[in-house]
């Protein structure tokens, strides 16, 4: 599971820095203030979670377990719907997915609490 998600951590990472430099060099004319600000806080929050991921390997070898492994799966599914929501209504202007972004939120904070309650219960 540990090159799984590093594999991931690497991937989201690459995946980051090339929306961080779209962002910076293709959208930041073309955006009103707002969205663009918006986008920023989706990478911002997709970077974060990719360092996680590596984060979250190297725990599985440390303390192996299904708690580290949920927590791993909760940041994936964070970045997708966090991030990816925060993407789609940054480009659209869709304002109702505003709605499911708090979801992505939920899923990085359980993620966190899973990574946190695993390792101290492991030690």
């Amino acid at each position: 599971m540990e090159r799984a998600f590093f594999a991931l951590g690497a991937v989201f990472g690459f995946v980051g820095v090339g929306l961080g430099a779209f962002g910076a060099h293709a959208l930041k004319q073309r955006l009103e203030a707002d969205l663009f600000e918006i986008f920023e806080v989706g990478v911002r929050y997709h970077m974060y979670h990719a360092l996680a991921l590596l984060a979250v390997a190297w725990a599985v070898t440390q303390w192996p377990g299904s708690g580290v492994t949920v927590a791993g799966w909760l940041f994936v599914a964070g970045i997708v719907i966090f991030s990816g929501s925060l993407y789609v209504l940054a480009l659209t202007g869709t304002r109702w997915l505003g709605a499911v972004t708090p979801l992505g939120g939920l899923a990085f904070l359980a993620g966190w609490a899973c990574l946190a309650w695993h390792v101290w219960r492991s030690t």
